[in-house]
This record gives structure tokens, C-alpha cells and sequence, in this order.
């Protein structure tokens, strides 16, 4: 039974999840200048699997089939999503590749009431589209080339986080082992990036120093605490308000490139991050100052 505490710590987790992969964006902007997109995905999630694992031990014989079908799914989704998003990031800044990511808090409640029958709350509607607002004002401000087609390939990431969510609250529950899920995860998205690394991109040579360790913060830190954080967080969050809490994965990102990337900041760009904010809050808090029977399910 979830108690206040676990609820507490769940959307922690989920906190700490955004931070760190907000700092993720620069790094690997800078990495792709050594290393083509699925070597970095195939190595970074391939050590994310084997750290996890070696914590895991035996526990990664005992899964059930029911979990082991939705460790596989996660994968599928992580290995799509992030191939996707690395893509985008060839040819976008690190800024507005991470506001456009988030264009998937948008599509969670919604995938939920497709999948599931569940009707997401007016709180997570409106919550969903101040944050789509806010990406708008922020990743669609023209910039370097306008909207190009690293926006587009980023934008179109965002379907499958979303289905990762869904997936991992649907197989990641209470009594599931977070863990022994986050190995299988990796070790399907690893498998999927190396079919495409090994025939379609060059293998990489003279790869500088600093791009090894940022792969290895990718894949440690990035990818295998936070992935797991990720997971035990949903065991005690609800995926519409785990989406929007995950969003500020955006504004972390956003802030990361303005420091280290020397992305322009504008009063559109900081009217973006407010709206953010604003579509965290009303997720996290609904209507405290509205009225009630605002807070009900919507009717279509």
C-alpha cells in the first residue's frame, strides 16, 4: 500500500531523474562531434546493463513472463526514443532538443485513456497544454535555422517516451523488481542500437579522452541510476504527474545549454520556463485554488 512517504520519495526520484538528464543534452552534443549517435547509444546502454546487472545478480532469473513482455517493450520504446532524439540532436541545439522531448507529458494521460480507458483529470489537460505553451514559446522562436529537421525528429521522440511510461507503470508496479527491469530495458535497447551501429555507421577512431568519459557519465549516471530512479519513482507516481515532473528535464537541459552552450536568453525563452513551472504545479497541486469540482475527470 503507498503511503505518504513513498509518495514523498517517488516524485524525489523523479526529480533527481530530470535534473541529471538535464545535464545530459550538452554533453552529448558535444560527444556526437567524435562519435556517430548509435556507437554512443550502443556503448552507453550496454554500460548502463551491465552496472545494474551486477547488482541484480540471480534476481535476473526470476522474472516472470508477464514482466519479462514489458521489460521487452520498454526497451523498444527506450531504444526508439533515444535514437530519435540523438538523431535530432545532430542537427538542433541542446536547448530546444530538450524543451521539444518534453512535448511527451503532453501525449501521457491521453496514450493512458487510449490504452488503459482511463480519463486523464482537467488538472493534467490544462497542466498538458501550459506545457506544451511553453515549449512553443521556447523551441519554436526561430533561432538557429528556424524549425528544422532536428526539431522534427525530436518532436516525433516524444510518442515513444511516452509509450515507456505507460509501459513501465503498467509493468513497473508495486511488488515488481525495478532493478532486474531496468537491466532487460537496456539490454534490448543495447541490442537494438548495436544491429544499427555495426552495419550502418563508421566504427569510431581517435576518439578523444573527454568524449570516453562522457559516454561513460551517459551510460552510468545518466542512463542506468537515473533510468532506475525512473522506475521505482513510477511505482509510487502517477504516469500523468510523473510526465509533467520529468518536464523539467526541459528547463534543467535548457538552463545547462544556456551556461556551457551559450544559447541566447530571451524574454520568450523565459516566458516558456514560467509555463512550465506553472503545468508542474498545477499537476503536482491540482486545483488548491480553484474550485473543487473543477478537480473532477473530464467528460467527452
Amino acid at each position: 500500500m503507498k503511503t505518504r512517504s513513498h509518495s514523498i520519495a517517488g516524485r524525489a526520484a523523479l526529480f533527481t531523474t530530470a535534473l541529471l538528464w538535464g545535464t545530459s543534452f550538452v554533453i552529448l552534443k558535444n560527444t556526437l562531434e567524435s562519435v556517430g549517435p548509435l556507437w554512443v547509444l550502443a556503448i552507453r546502454f550496454t554500460m548502463a546493463a551491465l552496472m545494474l546487472g551486477l547488482f541484480a545478480g540471480k534476481r535476473l532469473f526470476h522474472l516472470s513472463g508477464r514482466q519479462k513482455r514489458g521489460g521487452v517493450l520498454m526497451g523498444l520504446c527506450l531504444a526508439a526514443a533515444y535514437i530519435l532524439q540523438t538523431y535530432g540532436l545532430r542537427y538542433t541545439t541542446p536547448g530546444k532538443n530538450a524543451f521539444l522531448t518534453a512535448v511527451y507529458c503532453v501525449m501521457v494521460p491521453f496514450l493512458a485513456w487510449g490504452i488503459y480507458r482511463r480519463k486523464p483529470k482537467l488538472q493534467h489537460v490544462l497542466g498538458a497544454l501550459l506545457c506544451l505553451a511553453g515549449i512553443g514559446f521556447v523551441s519554436l522562436s526561430g533561432g538557429e535555422g528556424g524549425f528544422n529537421k532536428g526539431d522534427a525528429l525530436t518532436l516525433s521522440c516524444g510518442l515513444f517516451y511516452a509509450l515507456q511510461i505507460i509501459v513501465v507503470e503498467e509493468y513497473g508496479g508495486e511488488g515488481s523488481d525495478a532493478l532486474s527491469l531496468s537491466v532487460l530495458q537496456f539490454t534490448v535497447a543495447a541490442l537494438v542500437c548495436w544491429a544499427g551501429a555495426l552495419p550502418f555507421e563508421p566504427v569510431p577512431t581517435a576518439v578523444p579522452p573527454d568524449a570516453w568519459f562522457s559516454i561513460a557519465y551517459m551510460g552510468l549516471v545518466c542512463t542506468g541510476l537515473c533510468f532506475f530512479l525512473e522506475a521505482w519513482g513510477m511505482k509510487y507516481t502517477p504516469s500523468s504527474t510523473a510526465a509533467v515532473i520529468m518536464t523539467l528535464e526541459s528547463v534543467f537541459g535548457t538552463l545547462t545549454s544556456v551556461l556551457f552552450y551559450h544559447e541566447q536568453v530571451t524574454g520568450r525563452l523565459l516566458l516558456g520556463f514560467a509555463l512550465i513551472f506553472v503545468s508542474v504545479l498545477m499537476a503536482e497541486t491540482g486545483f488548491m485554488l480553484f474550485k473543487k469540482e473543477l478537480s473532477q475527470n473530464i467528460s467527452f
